[in-house]
């Protein structure tokens, strides 16, 4: 695990992070008080299972991924288990020795997930029989992505590996390298029309194309700073978003940019500190800021539409649109409903005693949401 001390050192310097004091634990740089307000969206919880122990001593935040009505979960000690979306119901259980902690991608019959070991592992979404698996260079803590006949993995150390879907063999190899100290995470690659868009933990952003790992251009997105390792980071480490031939993408310490997805140019560029991901809904992009705000930003330009500090320094995750509403998760295990709009809370659920990590899932008017802690849940959502 690469520079395990540094990288602990940064996540407590994170908002949100616990960083305590005295004999009370006084929390330094506290999580803003969850207000009190009407709720205008109707909240049905539709089932809730043990997953396993979680991914907490990982680091990790592996989001669920549907496809054909199930759900498809890690756990670090668990394995990978396939889940019935409507029930809950579990399906099968792959067990493995090394902790999969990347998320899951599947196509068709094809399910792929990575380890911390960095072995590429594909299944069969029916039954989750191995089918395949295959040794890359370091750590995976993103779901590979599926192009056609290739499987594509971004490893820990700034390394992208394409195999055959077929058999695992590798294929190619693109490697841009990795910063002396990073955050804990890696964005995931986007896989369409045959090329891989993947963004790197110094803030650069790469069109690769799938069959054979070439490279097609290569955009800096912001610039580090600073006279330490641990001043110039500037990460990117949440979802990307391809809108309309539009790349979105931000970065810790850095920018939220809009890019040509034909050759990389920068459309416009804003200042936005952030180290989760970016959601996309009609004219509208949304993030949150390293402390926990939440933005709405024009879609042509990044001028502001609204910022919504009521989730302040709560370690949210990425946000995730829903219709008319935003969706996100915080550090004490809450789901978050904001209006898209104006960024006031719809609704509010609490889904488990720990944290939530990973980006929840949408599909149609339902959630899907895990937890650090080893749970799975799903909610359905009615009005706004």
């Amino acid at each position: 695990m690469r520079n395990l001390g540094w990288i602990l050192l940064v996540l407590a310097l994170l908002p949100g992070c616990k960083l305590f004091k005295g004999k009370d634990k006084e929390i330094i740089d506290p999580p803003a008080v969850l207000a009190k307000f009407t709720p205008t969206a109707t909240i049905k919880k539709l089932w809730s299972t043990s997953t396993g122990d979680g991914v907490a001593r990982t680091g990790a935040k592996p989001r669920p991924a549907y496809a054909d009505g199930r759900i498809y979960v890690t756990d670090a000690d668990a394995g990978l288990r396939a889940y019935g979306a409507d029930n809950g119901r579990k399906l099968w259980n792959y067990s493995s020795k090394q902790p999969l902690v990347s998320g899951v991608s599947v196509a068709g019959d094809l399910v792929v997930v990575g380890s911390i070991e960095g072995n590429v592992i594909a299944l069969s979404a029916q039954t989750g029989a191995e089918r395949w698996h295959a040794q890359i260079s370091s750590e995976i803590l993103v779901a590979p992505v599926i192009d056609a006949a290739v499987v594509v993995a971004r490893s820990n150390d700034g390394r992208i590996t394409g195999l055959d879907a077929t058999d695992g063999k590798i294929l190619w190899k693109f490697d841009r390298g990795a910063p002396l100290i990073s955050l804990r995470g890696n964005s995931q690659p986007i896989a369409l029309a045959g090329t891989i868009y993947a963004a790197y933990d110094n803030a650069r952003v790469v069109a690769l194309r799938a069959s054979d790992g070439v490279l097609l251009w290569e955009q800096t997105i912001s610039r580090a700073e600073g006279r330490t390792e641990l001043e110039r980071m500037n990460d990117v480490d949440g979802e990307i978003q391809i809108v309309d031939d539009v790349i979105y993408a931000v970065s810790y310490r850095g920018q939220v940019v809009a890019l040509t997805i034909d050759n990389g140019r920068i459309l416009w560029s804003r200042d936005m500190s952030s180290y989760v991901g970016l959601a996309f809904s009609g004219k509208v992009v949304f993030g949150a800021d390293e402390h926990s705000n939440v933005w709405a930003l024009d879609y042509r330009s990044g001028s502001s539409l609204w910022k919504s500090e009521g989730l302040s320094n709560r370690w949210l995750t990425s946000p995730v649109t829903m219709g008319e509403l935003l969706v996100v998760g915080d550090f004490k295990g809450y789901l978050h409903w904001l209006k898209s709009d104006d960024g006031s809370f719809a609704a509010r659920e609490k889904v488990a005693k720990k944290g939530i990590r990973s980006t929840p899932l949408v599909v149609g008017n339902r959630v899907y949401v895990a937890t650090v802690d080893g749970h799975l849940a799903a909610f359905e959502v009615a009005g706004g």
